[in-house]
């Protein structure tokens, strides 16, 4: 379902390149996508030091915004979650400034009839999506990263939406000193993989999820939603791919050859809950350039390679697509397992595309100059990583001021 969804299944299938035949130069299977080394031994190191001061001083300063906001939960509700979502932002924003700064990559982006003028390229070179305030955004898994960029486009939408994304994830991943604690201040959903256990659970945090709010003239809304699932459990892997094929043979099912077989039950689960409450599942295709057939995304694009040794991928691909929630099976889990499963092998054969051609289907909006769209990803302002250290700043300030205040007064 996400990143770690509550019911074991199969991992995702390996992402090959593209052929010669469509004009890109064959390299060598035991080649690095990216190319070459760029930094030293020692250039390296300084990069990671540099980076782990980064992140983790943007981490303490989020966790401790999250602290000084938190008796606003007990104030006004609203205001609280209004002001962690500021958090999130600033949590995105860190996670967009490393891989500007550490580990730039293009994003090349396509979609679709049912997502027609709703991607557009800006005068600055980059990209506003336009998706809705509400949704489930679902995606096969090529590497750990893959949230990161998905996080990213939260970021681009307009209105900005990465300060209301959802993601389900590992219930150990909570203990995590400093992010994991900040993780359950933004409302992320914690699975132990066990369904008997994980579906009150589930439901619980869902149900927080729909809950209708009151305005400020007494009119009922909705709180901005994107819930990111991952419906094949895990990311790619030579083991996951074991593991698809087998349970595909036990299943007596066609195994893909690019993705892996999804698992249904978290997903048909999370759908039913918030029916009525979200119109549309938006559907995204990752492919990442250069990973050789038959190779997979993780033995290339480690955190090593990626932010340290610079070589990260040269390009990140989408290909987007939306479906109605009600026009999907949801009164009967069967059922709704076979339109999911038939929307993987829809992807199968988009991922095989890119393979062959080294694109995904252009984007479809009636303007041959937007076939594709290609952008980075980086901060609109240089200057926006600063909002991360506002709160903390300010409050350092006014606890200074009254400090010396109170030494003068005594």
């Amino acid at each position: 379902m996400t990143t770690d969804k509550p019911e074991p299944g199969p991992p995702d299938a390996g992402m090959p390149t593209a052929s010669p035949d469509a004009g890109i130069t064959k390299m060598p299977l035991d080649a690095h996508p990216a190319g070459r080394v760029r930094h030293g031994r020692l250039m390296q190191i300084l990069r990671g030091l540099a980076l782990a001061l980064y992140l983790n001083t943007c981490c303490v300063v989020i966790f401790a915004t999250q602290v000084l906001g938190s008796p606003l939960y007990w104030i006004n509700r609203e205001i609280f979650y209004s002001y962690i979502a500021l958090t999130k932002q600033s949590f995105a924003l860190a996670i967009t400034t490393v891989t500007q700064w550490w580990g730039p990559t293009t994003v090349r982006i396509s979609g679709d009839a049912s997502v027609a003028g709703q991607i557009k390229k800006t005068p600055d070179g980059l990209v506003q999506f336009d998706f809705p305030l509400r949704m489930v955004m679902i995606a096969n898994h090529q590497i750990y990263t893959d949230w990161i960029y998905l996080w990213w486009v939260g970021y681009a939408n307009s209105p900005s939406m990465h300060g209301h994304i959802y993601i389900i994830l590992k219930e150990s991943l909570k203990y995590i000193p400093i992010v994991g604690w900040g993780m359950m201040f933004y409302g992320f959903i914690f699975m132990s993989r066990k369904m008997a256990t994980d579906q009150p659970r589930l439901a619980y945090r869902l149900n927080k999820l729909k809950a209708l709010r009151t305005g400020a003239h007494g009119e009922k809304y909705l709180d901005p939603m994107w819930l990111l699932l991952f419906p094949e459990g895990t990311n790619l892997s030579a083991n996951g791919r074991r593991k698809s094929a087998a349970w595909a043979v036990k299943a007596g099912l066609r195994d893909p050859e690019h993705v892996l077989l999804p698992r249904s039950t978290g997903m048909y689960f999370c759908l039913r809950e918030l029916r009525g409450t979200i119109e549309y599942i938006y559907d995204c295709t990752v492919a990442y350039e250069g990973i050789p057939r038959g190779k997979f995304g993780e033995q290339y694009f480690t955190l090593s390679s990626t932010y340290f040794q610079g070589r990260p991928p040269k390009s990140v691909n989408f290909h987007w697509r939306r479906f109605r929630v009600d026009e999907i099976p949801l009164e009967d889990q069967a059922e709704f397992d076979l339109w999911l499963r038939e929307r993987w092998y829809e992807k199968d054969a988009l991922m095989e595309t890119y393979l062959s051609t080294g694109r995904f289907p252009p984007l479809e909006n009636g303007n041959a100059a937007d076939d594709y769209i290609e952008t980075e990803v980086r901060t609109k302002h240089w200057y926006e990583f600063t909002q991360i250290f506002v709160v903390v700043g300010t409050f350092g300030l006014v606890a200074r001021s009254l400090l010396n205040a109170w030494s003068k007064f005594r």
